[in-house]
């Protein structure tokens, strides 16, 4: 039975985690303690900090993995571009996870091979002059910790009165001693998510993307197909293809964020790993494989043998938020039963400690629909959700 060891045990890696099992493999699961439901599916637990890469190593080397991948987060990815040099694995190298989880050598790579991107300034929390050093940049801007993941620790400043704040914020969500300035790009966000695979981009899924505007855009839903002209499909490919190469990615899921402005895509990052909200679950529905086991299947070294023969199948999907702090009485779903309602997921139980939708992690649940077109996938969405019931006191 082969091994495969799964780094995270939260809500994103429970499918993992599951179709792994359905796969036949001994699945080991590695994470800090804490109330994640992966941990009751596992054959096998590590209480461990997964950012913890020589020990994630010890314990690869000890258990003779074959595989080692996680999904919908960035935490992680340097431990496994580790573990996969060091133990020959299929997955991205530890260079790549470098630059995959460090938007500074990430958007220093993109100047580097001309992939279209905002103008940026590298800068020390010590800086004593921060409006000198990034002279030159003009408002609105975007400060951003360069290795933290789920949105956290970015936020948008409008005038230099919010430096100090914005200053702050940052600081609380990285743990390096420098952040990245860059402009804010006025425009519409959109996403992909794409596969590289033996050096060859195997498919590029542009999505769209409902997004929450609180102190910056956090993405909480996302359609696919994504209505953009044939132009700009072709421009944003030939900036993801781009990134890949100036990233350095191979064998492993990718997910790209872009602001489209003038009919022109900037590349906002690229992430060596499938995104989260739904993603895994639109392209499977989309292309009508199950992309976790393709996932599975490259990190095991085996061919994912893509397929895109079947028909395209829209679909939407959207989170449950809270608009409070509290505890959740109650959930209830009031939908009738619809093949068009693909998934309807509550994260908590009645009873459990719920946060005001801020940031990603901030999520309650989700809903996932599809349809014959988008416009049907999508009406089907908003009505599901309009049908369930969360009491939060």
């Amino acid at each position: 039975m082969k091994k495969i060891m799964i780094l995270g045990a939260g809500i994103y890696q429970v499918p993992l985690i599951e179709t792994a099992k359905k796969m036949g493999l001994y699945t080991i699961v590695v994470s800090i303690p804490g109330n994640y439901p992966g941990f009751a599916i596992a054959d096998k637990v590590y209480y461990e900090n997964t950012v913890d890469d020589e020990k994630i190593l010890e314990i690869a080397r000890q258990e003779q993995i074959d595989g080692i991948i996680t999904t919908g987060t960035d935490v992680c990815v340097i431990t496994i571009g580790k573990v996969c040099d060091a133990m020959g694995l299929s997955g991205l190298s530890y260079e790549a996870a470098q630059v995959a989880v460090d938007k500074m050598l990430m958007k220093t790579k993109y100047e580097e091979y001309g992939v279209r991107t905002a103008r940026f300034r590298q800068v020390k929390f010590t800086d004593p002059d921060i409006p000198k050093t990034i002279e030159g940049l003009q408002f609105p801007l975007i400060f951003k910790s360069v290795d933290s993941s789920g949105s956290r620790g970015i936020t948008r400043v409008d005038s230099f009165e919010e430096f100090d704040s914005a200053l702050a914020y940052v600081k609380e969500n990285t743990r390096k001693d420098y952040f990245l300035i860059e402009e804010f790009i006025e425009g519409e966000e959109f996403g992909a998510q794409a596969f590289v695979y033996n050096g060859e981009v195997s498919f590029i899924l542009p999505h769209g993307d409902y997004v929450f505007h609180g102190d910056t855009g956090v993405p909480i839903g996302h359609f696919a197909p994504y209505n953009l002209s044939d132009e700009v499909i072709e421009d944003a490919k030939i900036q993801l293809r781009n990134a890949v190469k100036a990233m350095g990615l191979d064998n492993c899921a990718i997910n790209a964020d872009f602001i489209l402005k003038d009919n022109k895509t900037y590349v906002l990052e690229l992430g060596g790993r499938c995104g989260a909200t739904c993603l895994a679950e639109l392209v499977s529905i989309y292309y009508g494989f199950d992309y976790y086991e393709k996932i599975l299947k490259t990190a095991l070294g085996e061919d994912p043998d893509f397929d895109f023969s079947k028909p395209y199948v829209p679909n939407a999907s959207h989170l449950l938020m809270s608009d409070k702090d509290g505890i959740i009485e109650s959930e209830t779903d009031h939908n009738e039963p619809n093949e068009n309602i693909y998934e309807v997921h509550f994260d908590y139980e009645p009873g459990e400690e719920v946060h005001k939708f801020h940031v990603g992690p901030h999520r309650i649940g989700h809903i996932i629909t599809k349809g014959e077109t988008l416009e049907k996938a999508q009406e089907e969405l908003f009505k599901a959700m309009d049908n369930i019931e969360i009491v939060v006191k």
